[in-house]
């Protein structure tokens, strides 16, 4: 269940990303989707459409832009005696100057020709309109946003009132915010009448009809557009277009597909004539001064006149991209094979899920990705790949932070069960270390206690296995809290005793260290060890034993079967010194080097000893108690048994 709620959370954080960052991510998806284009471009050379480039050498031959109205309509006439089918101003001629008479002759006596308008669409530049728009469309309404919204222009610029004769279309197109141009409006509206765009007005005008129409439809299939705009005088063209009522630009051809010629050298006839023999040639300037350069997939600066020749031969071929209607179905679909993917991977196995789920938030945004340029280069049509990408990694992200975070919560888990068994330390060692074969241990200056159940062994002899193990559980439980009260920590528990260490050997903790034997014998003589023995049975005796010094800790054995060990002379003195509790009738003794470090406290000697399996005699102190300590040994109701106190380990 909880990974079916990371699932419904990361859908809803990636929803949530798309619509604050959508600016940004638009972009994103436009850079890298067009890489279906862009991998492999068409490079078959464009023979329908031809540039005629208003370029610095054009420039720098006939004069400065603007040019001279009789050398344009020089330009014209070239163009027009090479046999060109249409002549498109991808340039506006917003005044009046002297030639205008002349050049509107050319361009009336021209095979086709069709001027630029500018209608503003891109938040109103605050100036007056200028010239005259005309050449409207009738089909589609201004007022309504059925099928589409037709995007309206506060002003424009458009060619002077005595032009108003020469065919003209639009040339505005919405600018993104990272400056590329990837839409064109089918039709602007402006005053409440539709103007067709310079692409779809080269069609009208060669249409030789009297009026231009059309009508706009929606779609009728989630693969197909989302509305398609037809023309009365071309039955069987259909333009898709999107809900804004834009065609989408194709960067399907390669730049160098479309062939240029500079204005200078077709008004001079350097040239070859049947570059514009039946073409539609394209006037634009790009020249540095005439600010006509926009970025587009192939280049950071391209001269916007290709983008008309791009629009123009995608409707040509009848191949304008565009992104289908049931583009959010097409996505959700891959969210979902997403989602059942990363569920098996989180699922199968631990492993699995760690190295498979960052992987998978990796490749998954390159599969969408690459599913989208696949579709957009066989078939030219836009599904996007963002959405389905960003669910992908985020969705893989979630299902990893809730693996991880149950992979902690499992470790914590076991460090918390090691740690009731073991040490600290050791416990963590265990939990979070790689095992080795090595000795992993080190030295360490220490104070021991040793604590001890005297004659518990025959009373679980004479007592059920519960009542023993309650017993011991008791002891176990009382001594450790009193021992982590003062700073120490159980080392272990073997049988019927604890050791119990400090690290450190000095003062500080010999006082602990007594403090903690003076109260164990205190705590448990009031609550565990009875004041009379069971019939038969010698009473229960704690028995204490304290020394200081280094030992070695940590572990050994071979790496598939280690064993926590504590090694040196301090060990076995202070088990040595809580056996001879038993002989000197003492509840607590401590060995000469923790006597050292008590030179202010009462100790009592109870003189030098040879220690069970040691070498060298060591003497024994007994601290002074505050109250009453009991006696080891009663000899109440003692039946005739052999009693061997202590034990060895």
């Amino acid at each position: 269940m909880s990974k079916f709620i990371a699932l419904g959370l990361a859908a809803a954080l990636s929803g949530l990303l798309l619509t604050v960052f959508s600016s940004g991510l638009t972009s994103v998806e436009e850079r890298a989707g067009a890489l279906g284009w862009t991998l492999s471009p068409d490079q078959t050379p464009e023979e329908r459409v031809t540039l005629v480039v208003i370029d610095e050498a054009s420039i720098a031959e006939v004069g400065p832009w603007p040019w001279e109205r009789v050398d344009m309509a020089r330009l014209v006439d070239a163009i027009d005696q090479a046999g060109a089918q249409l002549q498109l101003f991808d340039i506006v001629l917003p005044e009046s100057r002297p030639g205008d008479e002349a050049l509107i002759a050319s361009l009336q006596n021209a095979n086709g020709a069709v001027l630029a308008q500018i209608p503003d669409l891109n938040g109103g530049t605050g100036i007056a309109p200028v010239g005259v728009m005309t050449h409207g469309f009738t089909g589609a309404s201004c007022e309504s946003s059925t099928p589409v919204q037709i995007p309206n222009a506060s002003t424009y610029v458009a060619p002077a009132a005595n032009f108003a004769a020469i065919p003209k279309g639009h040339i505005g197109a919405p600018i993104e915010k990272d400056g590329a141009v990837r839409h064109s409006p089918a039709l602007v509206c402006q005053g409440g009448q539709a103007f067709p765009s310079l692409a779809i007005a080269a069609f009208l005008q060669l249409s030789n009809s009297a009026s231009w129409s059309g009508e706009i439809n929606p779609g009728n299939s989630l693969f197909g557009p989302q509305a398609v705009m037809s023309l009365s005088a071309y039955p069987g063209l259909d333009i898709p277009l999107d809900a804004k009522g834009r065609m989408r630009i194709s960067f399907e051809k390669a730049p160098e597909a479309f062939a240029a010629i500079s204005a200078a050298d077709v008004i001079a006839g350097r040239y070859d004539p049947a570059m514009l023999e039946d073409a539609w040639v394209l006037i634009g300037g790009t020249a540095f001064g005439m600010g006509d350069i926009v970025p587009t997939p192939y280049s950071g600066a391209v001269q916007g006149v290709e983008l008309q020749a791009r629009l123009l031969t995608s409707l040509l071929d009848v191949n304008v991209p565009y992104t289908p209607a049931g583009a959010i179905f097409f996505t959700l679909l891959l969210c979902a094979v997403f989602a059942a993917a990363l569920m098996v991977l989180a699922i199968v196995g631990d492993r699995v899920a760690a190295y498979g789920l960052p992987v998978a938030a990796l490749v998954m945004p390159a599969l969408a990705l690459g599913l989208h340029s696949l579709i957009l280069g066989s078939s030219n049509i836009w599904i996007g790949w963002i959405g389905s990408a960003l669910f992908g990694t985020v969705a893989a992200a979630s299902l990893l932070l809730l693996e991880m975070a149950r992979v902690r919560m499992e470790r914590s888990q076991v460090f918390g069960n090691l740690n009731s068994y073991l040490p600290d330390d050791i416990a963590r060692e265990i939990a979070y270390a790689l095992p080795n074969a090595n000795v992993n241990a080190h030295r360490r200056n220490v104070t021991l206690l040793n604590a001890d159940l005297r004659n518990f062994s025959a009373f679980g002899e004479a007592r059920p296995p519960e009542e023993t193990a309650a017993v011991l559980h008791y002891f176990y439980t009382r001594a450790t809290a009193i021992i982590e009260r003062h700073g120490g920590r159980v080392q272990e528990f073997k049988g019927d005793s604890l050791l119990a260490m400090w690290d450190g050997a000095d003062s500080a903790e010999a006082r602990k260290a007594l403090c903690t034997a003076r109260e164990l014998q205190k705590d448990l003589n009031d609550t565990l060890l009875p004041e009379h023995a069971i019939s038969g049975l010698e009473p229960l005796a704690l028995g204490i034993g304290i020394e200081q010094g280094p030992v070695l800790i940590g572990s050994i054995g071979p790496a598939h079967r280690r064993s926590l060990t504590m090694l040196g002379d301090t060990l076995s003195i202070t088990l040595r010194i809580q056996e001879m509790t038993a002989e000197l009738a003492q509840p607590i003794l401590v060995g000469e080097c923790f006597a050292r470090q008590l030179s202010d406290e009462k100790l009592e000697s109870q003189g030098s000893y040879l220690l069970s399996g040691l070498r060298i005699p060591h003497t024994l102190f007994a601290p002074a108690y505050g109250h009453a300590a009991k006696p080891v040994v009663s000899m109440k109701n003692q039946p005739a048994l052999t009693v061997l106190s202590g034990g060895k380990r």
